[in-house]
């Protein structure tokens, strides 16, 4: 890994490596509210000063530039103990990063500070209804009147729905201009008009839901870089933040590796550890070398996002879709070698086997990273 990091990742991942081992019961516990564990995992994180990798320096954060490596350090180690703490750290980078790179002057003084805190949480509220991949049909409305804007629509699927203190929400201006007449707004929870319609339960806990604009008025200043330009913003941020999928993937198969390899040695049948056969052996070698390979193709695209050396789409695209569906595959081999125990609720290769789904489907599908790799390819030939 030593071609993609400098001497100081090499520190933050010593860094949060200790500080995930310090926090490992706090980080592991039952979660019986997942809103209210959410809200203390944030504050966690914001207290540790973890959160400061998500925002500029000049707005209280660790470095002059947010950087796609300190990011993809930072939710690898997380995911290795929780997903839901990852999950946290990750809607803080990903409701901040819009207004990061589109925000103005006012808008990140008032919100970047407090997000890099852990005093405030971040949203963001792209996918609807009817518009998931397609993010050119989307139908949530947004008029201007006079000096403010007037949203319609409903959002689905958006994580820190109803916990948020704000939501950088994409709505169509010019609806006849489809993909090019969408814009981006930062909306605040108590802006009149935002309801949260649903609290969605999903297979592994995450706080989740249905929001609905109905008139929703916002100021003129609540609009994200210019009109027009909310796929701009959109895409700008998800080609940063999809690598970093694949690093909380790449987590999440590193503990299940790990319990496999211990598991694997506790466990005794037919007067041997598991560990001792030779089809465990085969299982544990192609993990491993499944898991090397992903970790390197999302610090590859990583590095390639920090240094801009070249267009870092296709890496990312290739990161996210190869980490994602090999922890997939790495996990249901980890449960595998713990047989019935793996299935019981509570274990942990019961919860990594929830936890991982996901990845595989948020921030652009499987599918759609094909989709992207093949078009660069063609695009390049």
């Amino acid at each position: 890994m030593a071609p993609f990091f400098d001497q100081d990742h090499l520190a933050l991942r010593a860094h949060v490596r200790a500080w995930v081992q310090a926090n490992w019961d706090s980080l592991n516990g039952r979660v019986s509210d997942v809103e209210e564990e959410a809200r203390r995992l944030v504050r966690l994180l914001g207290q540790s000063e973890i959160l400061a990798y998500v925002i500029p320096k000049r707005f209280g954060g660790q470095r002059e530039k947010v950087q796609a490596r300190d990011i993809c350090i930072l939710r690898e180690e997380l995911g290795r103990a929780s997903a839901l703490t990852d999950a946290m750290f990750a809607m803080q980078a990903l409701g901040s990063y819009p207004i990061t790179l589109y925000g103005t002057e006012e808008q990140q003084k008032r919100y970047l500070p407090p997000i890099g805190k852990g005093v405030a949480i971040a949203a963001f509220a792209l996918t609807e209804p009817d518009a998931g991949s397609d993010v050119s049909s989307l139908q949530t409305r947004a008029v201007r009147r006079g000096k403010e804007y007037y949203l319609t629509g409903v959002k689905r699927f958006i994580s820190n729905a109803g916990i948020a203190d704000s939501y950088v929400v994409f709505a169509s201006t010019e609806p006849e201009k489809k993909g090019k007449g969408i814009s981006a707004f930062v909306v605040e929870a108590d802006d009149p008009g935002l309801i949260i319609r649903e609290k969605t339960q999903l297979i592994s806990p995450h706080s989740i839901g249905v929001i609905e604009f109905e008139e929703c008025v916002v100021p003129e200043n609540s609009l994200l870089g210019n009109q027009g330009e909310g796929l701009k913003v959109a895409l700008g941020t998800l080609d940063v933040l999809r690598c970093t999928v694949g690093a909380a993937a790449v987590g999440f198969a590193q503990r299940a590796l790990e319990e496999a390899i211990r598991y694997s040695q506790d466990r005794r049948q037919f007067g041997q550890a598991l560990a001792e056969f030779e089809g465990i052996q085969f299982k544990l070698a192609d993990m491993a070398t499944e898991l090397e390979a992903a970790r390197l193709l999302v610090y590859q695209a990583a590095w390639t996002h920090d240094s801009g050396s070249e267009d870092p789409k296709q890496k990312s695209s290739m990161a996210k879709l190869f980490a994602t569906e090999a922890a997939q595959r790495i996990i249901d081999q980890a449960l595998q070698i713990h047989g019935g125990a793996g299935l019981v609720v509570g274990n942990i290769m019961e919860r990594l086997y929830r936890d991982i789904r996901a990845l595989r489907i948020y921030e652009g599908t499987s599918e759609i990273q094909k989709l992207v790799i093949a078009r660069e390819l063609l695009k390049k030939a």
